[in-house]
């Protein structure tokens, strides 16, 4: 059995998980001689830090929801983090079930990867249907890029007329950017000489990290919960540098007759089977090669190239994957969608003429029809 530490519950200062001296291979490991250390930090936020290497231990996900129950039972403000590019895979379902009565003040994270071009206006009112479609009641949506410190006193004015003396809980799904928005808010509103750790590594955040505020009352860090219907959440640290997007969003667009194929690396692919010749715009990383080819050629070119001009995943990855599986969708004339598959963008259907389209992705994977985006 792992022996704690003598002190109640000392805490990771990085992750919030509570230490441990005597078993290297579980959650909260920092070897002895260094726990004197201020601030002490486990040994798995320690490599992130310094290495930006993680060591694969995450909480089961279950722990998280049950964390995140408790929160019905407190007064507080809810600021909930979604994450633009992958906004339907990084909703929490059911939040509201989860957090009772109390308000909650949706956060939309990362809009500096939009196309500069994009109405921001109409991306709140989509914002606002879509959380009204997942049974969301939002107090305020503030849309942010906490890495480009864009929209960012917004939020903290957002937050400061809803807030009402209460201590904040910040809530969200693994890497739609959590611990960035809060270093910010540490930043500026409070004395403490530390941030919490950051990472391209979902579940950086283990354990509740409360965070004193001037006025005694406290921002509280949610662990992030894990979703596995995310690409993102499948593949190595280095294939997430290469999914999430780094620059703003170019749209791609391919005008194809049915019967042909896109393949975004090695990751999805696209077939237009029916319907007459149209325009699909692409919005993925810029580091997803797209390839077009004739669908009746697409089985056997990706059994040929899957790993080498069909990648990123690179060979190597790809058991590490869930077998493809198909999803198959209609759009109707007059019907302008997005297809969107979590974790790696979307297709905007423009709807001029009825397609009949699938789209291939590793099992599990979130794909869904929604209103377009932009």
């Amino acid at each position: 059995m792992t022996e704690m530490l003598q002190d109640p519950q000392p805490r990771c200062a990085g992750c919030g998980v509570q230490l441990q001296t005597k078993e290297p291979s579980l959650l909260g490991y920092i070897p002895e001689q260094a726990m004197n250390r201020v601030p002490a930090i486990c040994q798995r936020c320690f490599r992130i830090r310094h290495y930006n290497e993680a060591s694969g231990l995450a909480p089961d996900s279950n722990e998280f929801l049950k964390m995140l129950g408790h929160v019905a039972h407190l007064e507080c403000l809810v600021v909930n983090i979604v994450d633009i590019f992958d906004f339907e895979g990084s909703l929490i379902g059911g939040l509201q079930r989860h957090v009772g009565n109390n308000p909650v003040v949706l956060v939309v994270n990362k809009i500096d990867l939009l196309p500069k071009v994009s109405n921001w206006n109409r991306i709140i009112n989509w914002v606002q249907h879509q959380a009204k479609e997942q049974g969301l009641k939002v107090a305020d949506i503030v849309l942010c890029s906490a890495k480009k410190n864009i929209g960012f006193d917004r939020v903290v004015h957002s937050i400061a007329a809803h807030r009402n003396g209460r201590d904040i809980y910040v809530v969200g799904a693994t890497n739609v950017g959590k611990s960035t928005l809060i270093n910010r808010l540490i930043r500026d509103f409070s004395d403490l000489d530390r941030e919490l750790t950051t990472s391209q590594y979902p579940g950086t955040t283990l354990d509740l990290v409360k965070i004193p505020l001037e006025d005694g009352k406290h921002i509280v860090d949610t662990p992030g919960v894990v979703y596995k219907h995310r690409l993102t959440e499948l593949v190595s640290g280095q294939e997430v540098k290469k999914l999430v997007p780094n620059r703003p969003l170019k749209p791609v667009v391919y005008q194809l007759n049915d019967r042909q194929t896109l393949f975004f690396g090695g990751y999805a692919r696209f077939d237009f089977l029916r319907g007459d010749r149209q325009s699909f715009t692409c919005y993925v990383s810029d580091a997803i090669p797209i390839h077009r080819t004739k669908l009746e050629r697409a089985d056997a070119l990706f059994e040929e190239h899957k790993g080498k001009m069909l990648s990123p995943p690179p060979l190597e990855e790809l058991p590490k994957l869930p077998r493809w599986v198909k999803h198959h969708y209609r759009i109707a004339r007059g019907e302008g969608s997005d297809l969107f598959i979590s974790g790696l963008g979307w297709i905007r259907v423009q709807g001029k003429a009825a397609a009949e389209l699938l789209i291939h992705a590793p099992e599990g994977v979130k794909t869904i029809v929604r209103h377009p985006l932009i």
